[in-house]
């Protein structure tokens, strides 16, 4: 019976399955609902997707069979524009897969920037390893080699499919090679497996066993229930991992945790990565093999360690001991040479320590028990043992037993033999008889092996026909052709010789079922020098990008330098010259612009199209060699005006007007030329650089020079280099109390000093002011406030206006004087006082007496309410004394104060 791995192969790429040579991801495509036609379906085959010949339409629409679905007559059910539409969405529906392949295959990030976000998700990855290590990574390297090949460019293949493993797609990693697979493809290529090796044309126990299926690649074996059913990322923490740019593809970036092989007790600290995990980076106390040394830590996945002392363990030999430096395990055998005697103690020989049980040749010889023969064994240890022809013995037919001496030999008993012979069903007819039985020679009818035909002949004879088998073997290609076959047709002995999914090799095998292995070869992807080398599954190389090359590119520069810029191997042309040109121009300086003999240039105005139908080509570049720029050196150039030196274009170094005004001093030595940056003429004898020239313009402006302090009238005259004559125009203006209008000459005003402008303004009347006090100012017109000292008599009057003084104004202002009250102005205040004091009493007294007369008149009018009479309750409110003397009494106080005041 033929392995599985062999057994379950076919034509699909690798892939076991049904043999169908289909592409990979073929299978992910529903196919389109069909209609059979005739013109009509070959039309929407050719514009659609054309590649089967078929009518497809959309899903949405019902097949009608028959002529309703396609007629022959070439009118199609769908109309010219239900095509478009299908044709447009077909389109659209490929462009959209091809972005998604490019932007999420594994091969895509293949530039700078691609590199360092992989050197940041790498380290990463690493950083929590590296910090127990403090810092190295030696250790990782092939952890990192698989993490690499995780971002390079097609180096993650399916090897059943033979295509990329993208960051999208869900996979399966084995735990034995750590291969990545495509999840789908791994359960097909395990169903395969497992029904082709216990399927009843080669087990008769179908069903019976729990058959393994093996690893693609490293023929790792699994049992049936560890089938991969659903995607978990590397670690197997998380399922059907999202994807993230910034994460190793496949990945779940928390922390592996997975167990160390071999066994250690700790969990690996990287985060959920490909491929193997790195030696354990923990610190352990441990000794050496011997034990003698003492503890030292050391890292786990290195704490087996030798001290180099000898060992000193004794040996098996019981009489040496080892001599070896301290080291792991058993000892070795002892090394030295001693006499040894063998196991009967006849013989002695040098031989080895370790192996001090030896026999030698000669025959035992010493006498059995039985006194008449001798031991037969070759060189033992121990007692001989008994004669082996003592006791009951039988006879050659085994049904009679004797009892004789060892010297004599058992006779036969004289009845038949009966053994069963060769041929299994007859038996031995001779009698009781020492040595073999005859073979069997009856006649019997006897079938052949394959059952169809039947022939008289010995029993002992084999009966094979001449009739070739014509089953199928269990490849499902060719027939038995065994002659007299029995059923159980052996595998087939042919070569396979399909062609792999490779498209490079043929099949190897013995002819099988299922698809073919995936194709051991490897092939060498190089970049352009062939020094740097990546190897890929065979069949990968035609669409694998070449590798990344870090050697410098020796191809002779293509322009005027001796030398190229430094950059790496690559394939196609090299990229443009970027150093300096350093031609020398026809100014003397040298070119600064980049090489420019290899430039591309669109060429233009080459293909004339013949007619508007015609769809317009894409402009064709040419490299071709370009003059070199007008020259940039920086020169120094002063403008017309000589107001600036500002450096120009060594090709445009020439005079220039810096859009400045002129600024030069005009002959009224007041204002400036105010025309743009222009050339002047130096006349002679003219040693003032900033002087007008006959170029300036000409002042035809007013005099602005400062007037005198106080003249509010300009200059007669025209804008003139010298003084400015005397003002004598007269100034109106108004006296310091503003009530008068003077008029005094400018020239006066102007010259005057304080004293003389305080004269000049003034009216020289009295002030019409008001003081603070009331009265008015008694000066004559001044500026400024007026004096506070007012010389008007007033009245004074005491507190209560009884007494009266006449006292200057301005010492009432100042508080100087003060007139107080006497004692008899005292005493009628006393008076006043007590008046009111009584007159608030009988208020009081008199409030109290209305109030008891109306609760009186109150309970009088609730006593008629009951009585139910109505009756109107007169009372009389008899009035005090202070009620009818009060205007007697009051009239008089009144008079006396009166005349007091």
């Amino acid at each position: 019976m033929e392995a599985p791995w062999r057994q379950g192969r076919g034509r699909g790429r690798g892939r076991p399955g049904d043999g169908l040579a289909g592409r990979a991801g073929a299978a992910a495509r529903p196919p389109a609902p069909r209609v059979r036609g005739g013109a009509g379906a070959a039309a929407a085959g050719t514009s659609g997707e054309g590649a089967s010949g078929e009518c497809r339409v959309a899903p949405s629409t019902p097949a009608r069979p028959g002529a309703a679905g396609c007629r022959a007559g070439g009118a199609g059910e769908l109309s010219s524009q239900k095509k478009f539409d299908e044709i447009k969405k077909a389109n659209q529906a490929a462009a959209k897969k091809l972005v998604e392949d490019q932007f999420s295959s594994s091969s895509e990030d293949d530039d700078e920037d691609a590199e360092i976000k992989q050197g940041k998700i790498l380290a990463k990855t690493f950083t929590i390893y590296t910090s127990q290590t403090d810092g190295d990574a030696s250790e990782l390297e092939r952890t990192r080699q698989y993490m690499n090949e995780a971002f390079q460019s097609g180096a993650m293949t399916c090897l059943i499919c033979i295509a990329s493993v993208k960051r999208n797609q869900a996979v399966w990693s084995c735990c034995g090679c750590f291969c990545i697979f495509h999840l789908v493809c791994i359960q097909k290529w395990a169903k395969d497996s497992l029904f082709l090796v216990s399927s009843p044309l080669t087990d008769d126990d179908f069903g019976k066993k729990d058959y393994p299926w093996p690893c693609p690649k490293c023929r790792f074996e699994y049992k049936r229930s560890e089938t991969p059913s659903r995607y978990y990322c590397y670690c197997g923490k998380v399922e059907n991992p999202t994807l993230d740019p910034w994460l190793v593809p496949h990945s779940c970036g928390q922390i592996c945790e997975r167990e160390f092989k071999p066994s250690c007790g700790h969990k690996c600290l990287l985060l959920c990565h490909p491929g193997p995990c790195p030696p354990c980076p923990k610190m352990v106390t441990t000794t050496c093999h011997c034990k003698k040394a003492k503890p030292v830590p050391r890292r786990c996945s290195a704490k087996e360690w030798s001290c180099r002392l000898p060992c000193g363990r004794t040996l098996l030999c019981g009489q040496h001991a080892c001599e070896n430096s301290c080291h792991a395990g058993d000892c070795q055998p002892c090394p030295r040479v001693s006499k040894q005697r063998c196991i009967c103690g006849r013989q002695t020989a040098e031989r080895l320590c370790a192996s001090p049980l030896w026999q030698c040749d000669q025959v035992c010889g010493k006498p059995l028990p039985c006194g008449n023969h001798t031991c037969e064994q070759v060189c033992h240890a121990g007692p001989c043992g008994d004669c082996p022809r003592s006791g009951k013995r039988s006879c050659p037919c085994e049904k009679s037993k004797f009892t004789l001496p060892c010297t004599e030999d058992v006779p036969t008993c004289g009845d038949s033999c009966d053994k069963v012979l060769e041929c299994g069903i007859h038996k031995c007819s001779q009698r009781c008889h020492r040595g073999p039985c005859e073979i069997c020679r009856q006649e019997v009818e006897k079938q052949c092996r394959c059952g169809k035909h039947t022939k008289r002949m010995p029993c002992h004879k084999p009966y094979l026909c001449e009739t070739k088998c014509t089953k199928i073997r269990d490849c499902q290609k060719h027939q038995c052709r065994r002659k007299c076959c029995p059923g159980n047709c052996p595998p087939c002995d042919q070569v396979c010789g399909r062609t792999l999914g490779c498209r490079n090799h043929k099949c190897p095998s013995g002819c099988h079922r299922g698809s073919c292995n995936p194709c051991p070869e490897t092939v060498d992807v190089k970049c352009n020098c062939g020094k740097t080398v990546i190897k890929v599954p065979c069949g990968r190389e035609r669409t694998i990008k070449p590798p990344k090359c870090k050697q410098l590119c020796s191809r002779p520069p293509t322009c005027h330098h001796s030398t190229q810029e430094k950059h790496y191997c690559h394939f196609g042309r090299c990229p443009p010259c970027r150093q300096s040109c350093q031609k020398t121009l026809t100014c003397g300086h040298l070119c600064p612009v980049s090489c420019h003999d290899e430039a591309l240039v669109k060429q233009t105005g080459v293909h004339q199209s013949a007619g508007p139908w015609e769809q317009p080509s894409e402009p064709a570049f040419i490299r071709t060699a370009l003059p070199c720029p007008p020259c940039q050196v920086p020169i120094p150039v002063e403008c017309l005006g000589q107001h600036e030196v500002s450096p120009l274009p060594c090709h445009s170094a020439n005079p220039y007007s810096c859009k400045r005004f002129c600024g030069r001093l005009l002959d009224c030595q007041n204002h400036t030329c105010m025309k743009e940056c222009h050339h002047v003429t130096k006349l002679n004898g003219s040693a003032d650089g900033k002087k007008a020239g006959p170029e300036c313009s000409q002042c035809e402006e007013e005099c602005t020079k400062p007037r005198p302090s106080g003249c509010p009238h300009r200059c007669v005259l025209p804008c003139h280099p010298a003084d400015c004559p005397s003002c004598l125009q007269m100034l109106k203006i108004k006296c310091h109390c503003k009530l008068s209008i003077l008029y005094i000459e400018c020239l006066k005003l102007t010259r005057a000093d304080l004293a003389e402008k305080e004269l000049l303004t003034s009216c020289k009347n009295q002030c019409p002011k008001e003081l603070p006090c009331g009265h008015w100012c008694k000066e004559v017109c001044h500026s400024g406030s007026c004096p506070l000292n007012c010389s008007q008599k007033v009245k004074l009057r005491c507190l209560c206006k009884r007494l009266k003084k006449e006292i200057q104004c301005s010492k009432i202002q100042e508080g100087q004087v003060s007139l107080e009250c006497d004692a008899l102005c005292k005493e009628m205040k006393r008076k006043a006082s007590e008046i009111k004091e009584a007159e608030a009493r009988a208020a009081i007294e008199e409030e109290k007496r209305r109030q008891q007369a109306e609760l009186e008149a109150f309970e009088n009018r609730l006593k008629g309410r009951r009585k139910n009479k109505r009756r109107k309750d007169e009372v009389e409110v008899e009035q005090s004394s202070w009620q009818k003397y009060k205007n007697l009494i009051m009239l008089p106080v009144f008079g006396v104060a009166v005349v007091m005041v």
